[in-house]
């Protein structure tokens, strides 16, 4: 008893407490209890440090990846509850366009084809995936008119290329025969393979050929191909210019032109394989609980070139760019001078506008940031670095490669036939013998000393699609690479043209040039226009915005608050039926496909009074030349409405005259009236390294 209670007078000690007789002074006691208070607090600090420290280590991966997918559609959600006025403007669908339908079906008398047809056609196609789809469909109203069968056409873009997957015919390599066929039944006669007796006589080429432009008129099928396929019962057709028929037709052939669209809109269907990939897409750009916009810049080298375009490029594009243009002078394509001033032919509206310019356009509307961009297209000349002052301005900008992995598209190419693992041939080296020989047929004496040895030839100045221009004047026959890369920028157009066909929101970079050729753009807008005619889809006047930027190109980055009030005004007339009827006038007498309207539409009979009383356009090309939709679908399309109509009235009440007014909270105003992009502190982009 005694030793335990010597061990207590010690602890007491140690812990600063003195004792008299084990009797504690007060005072004493009052320090002991602080000092076990603190103990306790640092023994729980301990404890609270080391319980973050697992939750840090188990929990940081599954934070990220949150943080990766949710962070998006949280932000985005709150936005949107606070302001749905301001989400209509950039993302709603227009009303005034909801009474145009899609309706491409025969309204008049007319006759199933028989087996009494006049002959065969065969066609081969020239061009990338716009002059593919566009020929296809000129090549099916070519049939029709002529009464013959259509033999399914070859796409040269694959068939050029050698050794890809043996699965895939010309035609099926990009699109599904079956569906093909069997949509046009009551069409055309279509067949897949010329017959045995014609395979021989096509493989020594006696069949009659023609070749066609795009603006050959039906006249000249009716007095010269008819009777030639009459006499020889099979011609063959080869279409370079992205059609066979000029797009306006007169008023007595407007079935063929409704056939134009059941063509490109329900019988052209992507194989299977690109149909899925591309719904996937869509879908992982859907997950992040965002609408995306789909932009197409249209900067192609065969555009850039036939313009006149060279001088956006102040490099070696500019040199390839000349070069392509003098091959189209030589052919005959382009009858102007060689050099010509890009600066003059930019502000004409004839160049395609460029990344850095739609970033600006685009935040002027009022899009955030974070807004999710879709960039399409197979080629963007220039590559990465004309998008980087793009991605400064919007960091969520995606493509096919961000949101497929490498798997999924080589399982879209499929199995081929691998090339040569190294083409790559090192110049051979000169002897001492040979070099002493040709200083001795240099010629007679004073001569120079000999040039110093020639640098090493780097691989990357050999390899690369331009190395020629190092050392040659002409451009090298396309290699086997090259050919096959040709081939699958089919099918990344392909997914492309899905991936921007269920955009919320389309901008083209480049289209309607005049130049007669189809593009992707014009394909996009003209099927986004029959599908869904009241989804936004741009139609910007590049010439009118040329002069914008030209006005303000010192301080772009630093705009006066009128010039994005401008821009504003001049996008959202693009959007409704003032940019359908300009486009109308000068896209459609080139590309019936990009403005199907109103020959392949119809308009819902109470359109007067969804317009709410406002006039519908004076040259009557909207909705008075568009026939009214027949009773079974306006009933099948009020049932499907009659559900919207509650949310739309609803999204309808919160719009004020505040909403303009909220998009120009993106801009801070300094005292000369000037205004710089501004958002909060959380939502400003992340600074790319440019060498990235």
């Amino acid at each position: 008893m005694a030793y335990s209670c010597l061990c207590v007078e010690k602890w007491l000690c140690l812990l600063g407490f003195q004792s008299t007789g084990y009797m504690l002074e007060p005072k004493m006691i009052f320090r002991s209890r602080i000092k076990w208070a603190a103990l306790g607090i640092l023994v729980l600090s301990l404890f609270s440090m080391l319980a973050h420290l697992l939750l840090a280590k188990y929990s940081s991966a599954e934070l990220v990846q949150y943080s990766a997918l949710s962070s998006f559609s949280e932000d985005f959600t709150i936005k949107l509850e606070q302001k749905k006025g301001k989400y209509k403007k950039l993302w709603g669908n227009l009303r005034l366009l909801e009474p145009l339908q899609p309706y491409a079906k025969p309204r008049t008398e007319y006759h199933v084809p028989n087996d009494q047809h006049n002959g065969i056609i065969f066609a081969k196609i020239f061009g990338g995936f716009e002059k593919i789809r566009s020929s296809i469909c000129d090549l099916v109203t070519i049939s029709r008119l002529l009464n013959a069968t259509l033999v399914l056409p070859e796409m040269q873009e694959s068939t050029r290329s050698k050794g890809i997957s043996s699965r895939f015919k010309s035609f099926s390599y990009l699109y599904n025969e079956e569906q093909f066929i069997a949509a046009l039944t009551n069409d055309v006669i279509i067949m897949k393979n010329l017959p045995k007796g014609l395979m021989e006589a096509r493989k020594r080429n006696e069949f009659l050929t023609f070749k066609l432009k795009s603006s050959t008129s039906p006249s000249f099928y009716i007095k010269e191909v008819l009777p030639q396929l009459k006499k020889s019962r099979v011609i063959k057709l080869v279409l370079t210019d992205g059609g066979c028929l000029q797009s306006t037709l007169p008023p007595s052939m407007v079935e063929y032109q409704r056939l134009r669209c059941r063509v490109a809109f329900h019988a052209l269907h992507f194989r299977p394989e690109i149909q899925a990939l591309g719904r996937r897409m869509v879908e992982r750009l859907r997950a992040w609980g965002q609408p995306y916009l789909a932009f197409h810049s249209g900067l192609t080298r065969e555009t850039l070139a036939y313009h006149g375009c060279a001088e956006l490029f102040q490099d070696v594009h500019t040199e390839l760019i000349q070069y392509r243009r003098a091959q189209m002078i030589k052919k005959g394509i382009i009858t102007e001078e060689l050099s010509v001033d890009s600066r003059l032919r930019k502000l004409n509206g004839s160049c395609p506008l460029m990344p850095e310019e739609v970033g600006h356009l685009l935040r002027a509307m009022g899009y955030l940031p974070k807004t999710i961009i879709y960039l399409s297209g197979s080629e963007v000349f220039g590559g990465q670095r004309v998008l980087i002052p793009l991605r400064a301005m919007f960091a969520n900008l995606v493509d096919r490669t961000s949101l497929c992995s490498k798997q999924e598209l080589s399982d879209l190419i499929d199995v081929e036939t691998p090339l040569p693992s190294d083409s790559f041939q090192t110049p051979p080296a000169k002897s001492k013998e040979e070099l002493q020989e040709e200083w001795k047929k240099d010629g007679p004496r004073p001569r120079p000393l000999p040039p110093p040895p020639d640098r090493p030839i780097y691989r990357h100045e050999k390899e690369g699609w331009y190395g020629w221009i190092a050392e040659k004047d002409t451009e090298p026959d396309p290699s086997p690479s090259d050919l096959r890369m040709q081939a699958h920028r089919l099918l990344w157009d392909a997914l492309d043209y899905i991936v921007s066909l269920e955009a919320d929101a389309f901008f083209p970079g480049f289209h309607n040039d005049g130049s007669g050729w189809p593009d992707f753009s014009s394909l996009v807008m003209g099927h986004r226009l029959y599908e869904m005619a009241s989804a936004r889809t741009y139609r910007p006047d590049r010439k009118y915005l040329a002069e914008l930027f030209n006005s303000s190109q010192d301080n772009i980055y630093h705009p006066p608050r009128n010039w994005s009030i401008i821009v504003r005004e001049h996008l959202n007339k693009s959007l409704s039926e003032e940019g359908l009827v300009k486009e109308s006038r000068f896209s459609k007498p080139f590309s019936f496909l990009a403005h199907p309207v109103p020959e392949c539409s119809c308009r819902i009979s109470e359109s007067s009074e969804m317009q709410n009383g406002k006039k519908v356009d004076s040259d009557g090309l909207l909705y008075e030349q568009v026939d009214e939709c027949p009773t079974w679908m306006q009933h099948g399309i009020k049932m499907v409405s009659f559900g919207a109509t509650a949310a739309k009235e609803e999204m309808d009440e919160d719009d004020s005259p505040e909403d303009d007014t909220d998009l120009d909270l993106e801009f801070e105003s300094d005292d000369k009236g000037g205004g710089i992009y501004s958002t909060p502190s959380s939502e400003q982009d992340e600074e790319m390294d440019p060498d990235d």
